[in-house]
């Protein structure tokens, strides 16, 4: 059960609610109601930054409110512009449709589809939008959007400021964003909107229609805030891309590893947003990383409750497996599997193939080729010191030749300078 009183004093409490319309807190304190937000199929798996909005669901439903997320089919064969400097590239139906199923399965994990009280609900939009008539559209609905007022949202103002534009196929998003809300308002008394503050816009467009539309009067809108790392960094984005939530695209070991890293000044708010800690707990944690921050502490425990909400039991295990086994230099811990998901996740530019084993290239020649040493004359150094090893093992002589043996699980070798840099190469 919540240990606070209502979800607005949750949600200010974990820094979780940024913009919402006149009397939403009201709304959302005295009465259930059914809540949505949607999420383009713009990739085949969420990625970590949408944690907040699915949070935001789960927290609501856990209060006794109907979520429904509304997958867009539909709107994603447009594009939204909304923090986007250019044009998106259109994706195909196909795309589209292995998108939607990777995101819908990722969905199903966080929220309660088979509640007796208030289940949770799936949508795709092109349902609806697909069967629009143009003509209809434009007399039945455009007659509410002023264009002066369209194009002062933020989405629209930065692209036009550019020497490229926007299109009208981006510049009608909003109207069709606007059109699911009504259209959720009408066939499921859906009331309240959620999203990213950089969808305050679209929202607000949404809560307009449905006033100028319907008597009723009650629609409303909460944004979440959007997050940047302390270095300003767009959150959810590492050295090799996007953090996601598809264990494929991003091994469980990878995920705790990017909230393990967490600085001293993020880890205490992530820990607020992201998981369920309690006021008193975290005041204990919070006294504990301030006095003793060298033991990270609040990022350990951080990394394990997103990696155990994201991936279960199973991929908590790995991750740390993995993380004693990479990280703490206790490599005999390490299964064939471990050394599979490393090579999953690799980036792939780290690549030998077999013909350079089978012609014979050095463990010196290997660490130059692939950046660990600047130089031959630095790598034989670094080896003759015993600061290069393989799978673990400690190399000491420069002109042995990596051989098939060396290989894990047929595919993978790690080479590391020292105890903290590893390149993991792969080979196909």
């Amino acid at each position: 059960m919540p240990n606070f009183k209502n979800i607005i004093e949750e949600l200010r409490w974990r820094n979780a609610l940024k913009d919402f319309t006149t009397g939403a807190d009201t709304e959302l304190i005295n009465g259930n109601i059914t809540c949505y937000n949607g999420f383009d199929p713009t990739a085949k798996s969420l990625h970590i930054g949408n944690l907040i909005p699915i949070l935001g669901l789960q927290r609501l439903q856990k209060y006794g409110h109907s979520p429904i997320v509304i997958i867009g089919g539909g709107t994603g064969m447009i594009g939204d512009p909304s923090g986007r400097s250019d044009e998106r590239k259109l994706l195909s139906l196909e795309k589209i449709e292995e998108n939607l199923q990777g995101i819908r399965s990722q969905l199903e994990k966080f929220l309660d589809f088979d509640s007796k009280k208030n289940p949770a609900k799936i949508i795709n939009n092109a349902e609806w939008l697909k069967k629009i008539n143009l003509i209809d559209f434009l007399r039945d609905t455009g007659k509410f959007f002023n264009i002066n007022n369209m194009m002062s949202k933020d989405s629209v103002k930065n692209r036009l400021s550019r020497d490229e534009g926007i299109s009208f196929t981006e510049f009608s998003y909003q109207l069709l964003q606007a059109y699911d809300f009504l259209y959720l308002f009408e066939e499921y008394n859906c009331t309240f909107q959620m999203g990213g503050s950089d969808q305050w816009g679209n929202i607000v467009a949404g809560v307009d229609l449905i006033r100028k539309v319907s008597s009723k009067n009650k629609a409303h809108g909460i944004t979440y805030p959007l997050l940047t790392t302390s270095s300003g960094e767009k959150f959810g984005k590492s050295v090799d891309g996007a953090v996601t939530l598809d264990s494929e695209v991003t091994i469980p070991y990878k995920l705790f590893q990017y909230f393990f890293n967490s600085s001293d000044e993020e880890v205490l708010d992530y820990i607020k947003l992201f998981t369920d800690i309690t006021q008193k707990d975290f005041e204990e944690l919070t006294s504990v990383t301030i006095k003793e921050p060298f033991k990270r502490e609040a990022q350990i425990y951080l990394a394990k409750e997103i990696t155990f909400l994201v991936h279960g039991k199973k991929g908590l295990d790995d991750a740390l497996r993995q993380t004693e086994g990479l990280n703490k230099g206790k490599w005999e811990v390490l299964k064939n599997t471990d050394y599979e998901d490393l090579y999953k996740n690799s980036d792939k530019s780290s690549n030998l193939s077999r013909e350079k084993i089978d012609e014979g290239i050095t463990i010196q020649q290997l660490t130059v080729d692939f950046d660990l040493c600047k130089s031959l004359g630095e790598s034989k150094r670094l080896i003759s010191q015993g600061g290069i090893s393989i799978n673990g093992n400690k190399i000491l002589d420069p002109e042995k030749n990596i051989t098939y043996g060396d290989l894990k699980a047929d595919k993978v070798i790690i080479i590391s300078k020292g105890k903290k840099t590893h390149k993991i190469i792969t080979v196909d």
